[in-house]
């Protein structure tokens, strides 16, 4: 979309949060007024022309709501109803703690017989990471036990996990292991940010995708919290079974990630 009144106007400019931003504009300066165009409307259109004329690049950090309002000479509500509008584009995501970023390109997420989170990511130029944000043993339900081979009621290991690229939260996951062969799993994880790292401490480090099921539905509150959503995005669920090279189940896992930030491509 171009800007409404070429003439009048020049485009916001923004740069990325790595470098020092120029001297802000005279207030005002980048909007028309009287001319029947919604203020909020010209400066939504002036930084979707920003990126789409590769002036804002992906991954860019929009200056603050007061910077932004200080330079279109508007006040602060303008100022986000323009932000909300291009967030609903999905063209600018606000991450919480960080600010409000151009989005990023959906990472191309292959799912095969071998899927890591970290080298998927790292091959896409951005900087993976993952905490242990819960961990706990509980009785198997008829679900796991099936998927992990054990009676209804065994002890497993749930580890929960959410990871990261560049800072953005990409997935959150549970996993589940049987309780007595992956003893301090989750310690493991805790002081590694890896599950395949800590598999590999425990010697099961070569395992392997046996089965993958996706679906999608709307992201509740947690999701929406731990994968800072908006209310009304979706989620893809993948329930996955990997095993050993023997092909004994060794995790049962059930990741939710944000349908916007990842392409799957299911690899044959």
């Amino acid at each position: 979309m171009s800007p409404t009144n070429d003439s009048a106007v020049t485009p916001a400019t923004v740069t990325p949060a790595t470098d020092t931003p120029p001297a802000a504009a005279p207030p005002g300066e980048d909007v028309a007024r009287g001319t029947g165009v919604s203020l909020w409307k010209q400066i939504a259109e002036r930084i979707e022309a920003d990126i789409a004329e590769g002036r804002l690049v992906a991954g860019a950090r929009l200056p603050t709501e007061n910077e932004l309002a200080e330079r279109f000479g508007v006040n602060r509500h303008t100022l986000r109803r323009a932000l909300a509008h291009l967030t609903e584009r999905r063209l600018i995501e606000a991450t919480p703690g960080r600010g409000t970023f151009v989005k990023e390109p959906p990472i191309r997420y292959p799912i095969g017989a071998r899927t890591r989170f970290s080298e998927i990511v790292s091959r896409e130029g951005r900087a993976p990471s993952g905490r242990l944000i819960g961990s706990r043993v509980e009785p198997a339900s008829a679900e796991i036990a099936q998927a992990l081979g054990l009676v209804v009621g065994a002890a497993v290991l749930r580890i929960d996990m959410i990871r990261e690229a560049d800072g953005v939260p990409i997935t959150v996951a549970s996993h589940w292991y049987e309780a007595g062969r992956c003893r301090d799993l989750d310690l493991l994880v805790a002081a590694t940010g890896s599950v395949t790292r800590a598999l590999e401490t425990l010697g099961l480090g070569d395992y392997r995708r046996l089965e993958t099921r996706i679906t999608a539905r709307p992201a509740d509150a947690e999701d929406c919290r731990l994968l800072a959503l908006p209310a009304g995005r979706t989620v893809m669920v993948l329930d996955a079974i990997n095993g050993d090279p023997q092909r004994r189940p060794i995790q049962y896992s059930r990741a939710r990630f944000c349908a916007d930030r990842v392409q799957l491509v299911v690899k044959t």
